[in-house]
């Protein structure tokens, strides 16, 4: 059985804005405070800023709390006072983008974006919004699947439709549970994945949607590409098809690529200085886990056997951090591929880890909200937390806030929220 529950993105140019990073595109930036991407302004899921609170309860540290309608997966992102996600109602068959106030939590605006033609085959832990949106500061890309095929829309931030495309199909013949990957932003391009028995890459122009390169890539997989500047140039990595993949960003070319992890995977590719690491999925491999030493000839560091399918793994200060489908959480130096520590957190698991100041946050499907002090030497427990009774989307950090996606049936019907956690 396989399972969807991930999603996407690199930054682009925005407006106003600051570099987080050196090791990403010289193109990625981010203004302060905003989180416009899928793993945030620098693609690591590391929060630039203060750190958010380490507990909360029903009222304690909670600074706000909105239902939401629909079901969804995606991560918020945050741009300027706006907080923007994706959701789907699925018995209109309804996808649509909402803007939120930053501060209160206030809807601003909604946009239907598809109507009808949802996929009729999607896993049960899968959504019908499940992609990340992404933002270069002025624009918002959603990507839904109608009529088997990838929807790409641009929207303006005030949740005006500027254009939409048919970005190419998705029709997946074996595995047919839903489509997973977010839309990417390099330069001036908006970047898609579609992996199945015919997929595809493609690149569009932000601009008006017009094809700028389109390459083959088929075989089942969930996994979005992201931007790294590596060995000297940015490179567009991504992981599948038994294969640690580079691209160039403009061109779709292959650059490289060596054997690793599986045919199907859905985590997003991470790094740190010239190694990146790749991990999954489905089905069993003798290899799970892979690091590779990128320069003028990439080859394999280190590989082992144990699998973060779902989840994108965590790297910082010399050492990966990844929990698997089962809840198991790992600690690897990450040079070498020594096993540091590994406890078992709880429930399985389809989130990825959030760094924000020394603290690991990490949510499993039932709710819990575990805080793990980034701490190589040993597993240190700092908190555990409730969010109802369901959480498949990553949360995010921006200004010492925590924002997260949840569901709750307690009271006999599923009802999403998103909820803001700051120092009370």
């Amino acid at each position: 059985m396989m399972r969807v529950g991930i999603a996407s993105v690199f930054g682009f140019l925005l407006v106003a804005a600051t570099v987080f990073a050196i090791d990403s595109p010289s193109t990625c930036m981010a203004a302060e405070g905003d989180w416009p991407v899928w793993r945030g302004p620098t693609g690591n899921n590391i929060a630039p800023g203060p750190p958010v609170p380490t507990e909360w309860d029903e009222t304690k540290n909670v600074v706000w709390r909105i239902p939401l309608e629909g079901r969804g997966h995606c991560s918020p992102i945050i741009v300027g006072d706006r907080i923007y996600l994706t959701s789907a109602d699925q018995e209109s068959q309804v996808a649509s983008v909402f803007a939120f106030d930053k501060q209160t939590g206030k809807q601003v605006w909604r946009t239907p974006v598809t109507r009808g033609g949802f996929q009729t085959d999607v896993h049960t832990k899968n959504t019908h919004a499940t992609p990340t949106l992404a933002s270069n500061g002025q624009q918002l890309f959603a990507v839904f699947v109608q009529n088997q095929q990838v929807q790409l829309t641009a929207l303006d931030r005030a949740g005006k439709i500027e254009w939409q495309i048919d970005a190419g199909p998705y029709v997946p013949e074996q595995y047919k549970f839903g489509y997973a990957p977010s839309p990417m932003l390099y330069d001036d391009l908006v970047i898609v994945a579609s992996e199945f028995e015919k997929g595809w890459l493609a690149a569009f122009s932000q601009h008006d949607g017009q094809q700028r390169w389109r390459v083959s890539r088929m075989g089942s997989s969930y996994s979005t590409p992201i931007v790294a500047h590596l060995a000297g140039r940015d490179q567009m990595l991504l992981s599948g098809h038994e294969k640690v993949a580079s691209f160039d960003p403009q061109t779709g070319k292959l650059l490289w690529e060596v054997d690793g992890t599986n045919q199907a995977t859905c985590g997003t590719i991470v790094w740190e200085g010239d190694m990146i690491y790749a991990s999954g999925g489905y089905p069993a491999s003798p290899t799970q886990t892979i690091a590779v030493k990128v320069g003028e000839s990439p080859e394999v560091a280190w590989t082992c056997r144990e699998q973060c399918y779902e989840q994108s793994m965590l790297v910082s200060n010399g050492y990966l951090y990844a929990i698997n489908d089962r809840g198991v959480f790992f600690c690897w130096n990450a040079k070498t591929g020594e096993e540091m520590w590994k406890k078992r957190l709880g429930s399985p698991v389809s989130s990825s880890p959030l760094l924000s100041g020394d603290n690991i946050f990490i949510a499993d499907e039932k709710g819990n909200m575990y805080v793990l002090k980034a701490n190589p030497q040993q597993y240190e427990f700092v908190a555990k937390n409730q969010l109802g009774d369901e959480t498949f989307a990553s949360p995010i950090a921006s200004e010492g806030r925590l924002y997260a996606r949840y569901a709750d049936s307690s009271q006999g019907s599923r009802q999403e929220y998103l909820i803001c956690i700051g120092q009370q």
